[in-house]
């Protein structure tokens, strides 16, 4: 049965191949200290559970260290150049949209086998994360095939990526992490006493606006949804919408993580999300793209305060 760590090594496998990658290009000035953090990120997926506490505390010290020293640059992987790649979406069109639409069919197929199908193949509790992981590897299997190319291309595609964005491309990870630790922490419930001590909890639409608005605000401080719920939700969410006002419990994380996204829309702390692809399209204005996003994010955010107080309870 394929359990979750499998995951952890196919992760960790791929950044300790882009760490060995870039300590090979020697067209990139900075290929050391690019080898040096994707290898510690490697190290944490391999080994992460292996180093305790105090060892995945320093690595991410030494994270934050090269990517706070400047020490991360672009390499020149070999890969091929815009000109080659316009040529080839002329040539293959719409199939160059195979691999990525085989995605959400392996994952979906993989969790409903193992659901109801009786699929023993893999960990029932883990089958969308291990069908995901899955899913990426046929994936690329299908794109090389399909498309004819090497079998380093995706490695080395990989790594430009990765070098493009850089250490924005952690944040996800750092920020969930972050939330925990808030969680672990009791910030939500002190959240929670700060915000009953102020605001009057009486009023179910009071309750509901202030867990929206809220994990919108929390975000937008944060960078991520992720880390914003479990501090909001046991703020506010658990002890007063679904202890209080007897809500559904379903509903009320489902908008309340929509909520969040609101927030990540407007925030340039979400650095992979809006800043790392103005930078990709080369935009004069670093905050475009919050800006063109911001006209959709309240709106919804809104439409999610009227959305669970009308079906949450």
């Amino acid at each position: 049965m394929i359990q979750l760590s499998a995951v952890y090594l196919l992760a960790g496998a791929l950044f300790a191949a882009f760490a060995v990658l870039s300590a090979l290009d020697r067209n990139n000035t900075k290929r050391l200290g690019n080898a040096l953090f994707w290898g510690l990120v490697a190290l944490s997926f391999l080994a992460g559970d292996r180093l305790g506490d105090l060892g995945n505390g320093v690595l991410v010290l030494g994270l934050a260290l090269i990517a706070g020293l400047g020490l991360l640059g672009r390499g020149a992987p070999a890969t091929t150049s815009p000109e080659e790649r316009r040529s080839l979406a002329d040539r293959f069109g719409e199939t160059l949209f195979v691999p990525a639409l085989s995605l959400p069919v392996v994952v979906a197929a993989g969790v409903l086998a193992t659901k109801y199908g009786g699929l023993t193949l893999m960990d029932p509790k883990q089958a969308t994360l291990i069908s995901l992981a899955l899913a990426a590897v046929i994936a690329t299997g299908v794109g090389l095939v399909l498309l004819r190319q090497p079998l380093m291309s995706p490695l080395q595609e990989g790594r430009r990526l990765m070098d493009t964005v850089g250490w924005a491309a952690l944040l996800p990870q750092m920020l969930a992490a972050l939330g925990a630790v808030f969680a672990i922490a009791g910030v939500g419930e002190l959240i929670g006493q700060l915000v009953t001590s102020y605001i009057p909890m009486d009023a179910r639409l009071t309750a509901v606006a202030v867990y929206c608005l809220g994990m919108a605000g929390f975000t937008v401080i944060m960078g991520n949804a992720f880390a914003a719920f479990p501090v909001m939700t046991a703020g506010i969410g658990l002890p007063i919408l679904i202890r209080q006002f007897g809500g559904d419990p379903a509903v009320i994380c489902a908008i309340g993580m929509l909520s969040g996204f609101c927030g990540t829309l407007m925030t340039p702390l979400a650095a992979n999300f809006n800043l790392v692809p103005a930078a990709l399209l080369e935009l004069p204005d670093r905050y475009a793209v919050i800006k063109a996003q911001i006209p959709t994010a309240l709106p919804l955010l809104i439409a999610n305060v009227v959305l669970m107080y009308a079906f949450a309870f």
